[in-house]
């Protein structure tokens, strides 16, 4: 077998995020990106501004920009942080946190529909994941000290 795995995996995850798309503007009516913001800012406590994009791999101007229509819909609350500067604090607003429990759960249930379907057993295909993910962030942590 041919060793291809950072291709794939890049495909797989352009695949997912094309599919997280479609299905969340069609039904939902807000992008997968947007979406994604909210969900840091409410799962993995992306509380500034420069922290999502951070999460994201955007500029800072284009989360504002992103953070202005998520505010402006009813799904952010954006406020000066407490501690000065051009820095802005983030949170969900109730309406936000709804809206991220309610897709996250049915994002769930589909993605374990396909993997179930492909016959990877998904408990075995999230651990390996979880694994991978937890060691990129220790080489990170060690490569920033």
């Amino acid at each position: 077998m041919e060793r291809n795995l950072s291709l794939n995996l890049h495909v797989l995850t352009a695949r997912l995020d094309r599919a997280a798309d479609r299905l969340l503007r069609a039904e939902h009516d807000i992008s997968y990106s947007r979406f994604l913001a909210l969900t840091l800012v409410g799962e993995l406590g992306a509380s500034t501004q420069r922290t999502l994009a951070d999460y994201l791999g955007v500029t800072e101007p284009s989360v504002s920009r992103m953070t202005s229509v998520l505010a402006a819909d009813g799904l952010l609350d954006v406020q000066p942080d407490p501690g000065g500067g051009n820095r802005r604090r983030l949170s969900l607003t109730d309406e936000g946190k709804r809206l991220v429990a309610s897709i996250r759960q049915e994002f769930e249930d589909r993605l374990a529909a396909v993997v179930a379907e492909s016959g990877v057993p998904y408990a075995e295909y999230a651990g390996h994941t979880a694994r991978l993910l937890a060691t990129f962030d220790r080489l990170e942590r060690e490569a920033g000290k």
